[in-house]
């Protein structure tokens, strides 16, 4: 396996009237794991304004971009791949929750948002998505290493 450079992505964590959105992000239904809008990061970009592109894609929702809340990372051991992902905690500037096929790659085919007693029936990752997103504080945290999942 060929070592490659880690991937950088930003993530927002939204939440509106007491609940967090969320996106499935696998086409085709191939997978039921839910996690935070966002993506890669484009070079010559900053963070909020890659952010702010990615959620917009995704969700069809304009945002202000607040603190850092979270670093997580991921991998795959077979692959190589590895992503960092830093998340940010933002608001709702504009816009309204799009439908379906908003996504121009087509990865998002759901978004919702999740109030936190629903968040125990599904799947999501990170696994302290849900504790930092409702936590009362901005101090960033990190997540260590993990194996990807599907």
């Amino acid at each position: 396996m060929k070592s490659r450079s880690p991937r950088l992505a930003v993530r927002a964590i939204i939440l509106h009237e007491g609940r967090l959105l969320l996106v499935n992000a696998y086409p085709g239904n191939r997978s039921d794991l839910w996690c935070a809008p966002g993506g890669g990061v484009n070079a010559g970009s900053s963070l909020p304004d890659n952010l702010g592109r990615e959620v917009a894609e995704e969700t069809g929702l304009g945002i202000a971009v607040g603190p850092l809340v979270l670093v997580n990372e991921f991998h795959d051991p077979k692959s190589g791949f590895h992503q960092v992902e830093l998340f940010f905690r933002c608001t709702i500037a504009s816009g309204v929750l799009a439908d379906a096929g908003s996504d121009p790659a087509r990865v998002v085919t759901r978004r919702r948002f999740f109030a936190p007693a629903d968040l125990v029936r599904i799947r999501l990752k990170p696994d302290s998505l849900a504790t930092v997103a409702f936590a009362d504080t901005s101090a960033a945290r990190y997540d260590p290493l993990e194996v990807i999942v599907l």
